[in-house]
C-alpha cells in the first residue's frame, strides 16, 4: 500500500533552479532595500526627524513571507515595489547624497520586481504542467 502522508514523485519537493534563484534575489534585494531605506533617512541624506524611515517598515513585514516561500507575499511585493520606484524617480533629481541613494534604490526595486513577477509567473507555468494532486483521472491511461 502506497505511503498516502508522502507527495507523487512528479510534485518536487524542493525548488527548482529558477524558484530556489529569484527567491534569492528577492530577499537579498528587499534586505537591501530595508538597509538602504534606513540609511538613507537616519544618516546619508536626512529629511527632518527621520520619520520617513518608516518607509522601510511594509519591507520588513513582507520579509517573513518571501523566506516563507508565499505566493501570495511574492504578489503583493510586486505591487508595493512600484510605490520604491516612484519616490526614487522623484527624489533622483535631488543633491549628492539623496540622488545616489535614489538611484540605489531605482535599481533594487526593479530588480526586487523582476525577482517577484518571475517567480509568480515561473511558479504558475510550473503548475499548470503538473497534473492536479487529488484528481483520479491525472494518471489515467499512463499506469503500466
Amino acid at each position: 500500500m502506497p505511503n498516502m502522508a508522502a507527495p507523487p514523485p512528479e510534485y518536487p519537493t524542493t525548488p527548482d533552479r529558477v524558484t530556489a534563484i529569484t527567491r534569492l534575489v528577492a530577499v537579498g534585494t528587499t534586505l537591501g532595500l530595508i538597509v538602504l531605506a534606513l540609511a538613507w533617512e537616519l544618516a546619508l541624506a536626512r529629511t527632518g526627524r527621520g520619520t520617513l524611515a518608516f518607509k522601510a517598515v511594509p519591507l520588513v513585514l513582507a520579509l517573513p513571507g518571501l523566506l516563507r516561500h508565499r505566493m501570495y507575499t511574492y504578489r503583493w511585493v510586486s505591487l508595493l515595489v512600484w510605490l520604491y520606484v516612484a519616490e526614487a524617480a522623484v527624489r533622483v533629481g535631488d543633491r549628492w547624497p539623496s540622488n545616489a541613494c535614489a538611484w540605489a534604490e531605482l535599481a533594487l526595486s526593479i530588480t526586487l520586481f523582476t525577482a517577484c513577477a518571475t517567480q509568480v509567473r515561473w511558479r504558475h507555468a510550473v503548475a499548470r504542467r503538473l497534473p492536479p494532486p487529488d484528481d483520479p483521472r491525472a494518471s489515467a491511461g499512463t499506469e503500466h
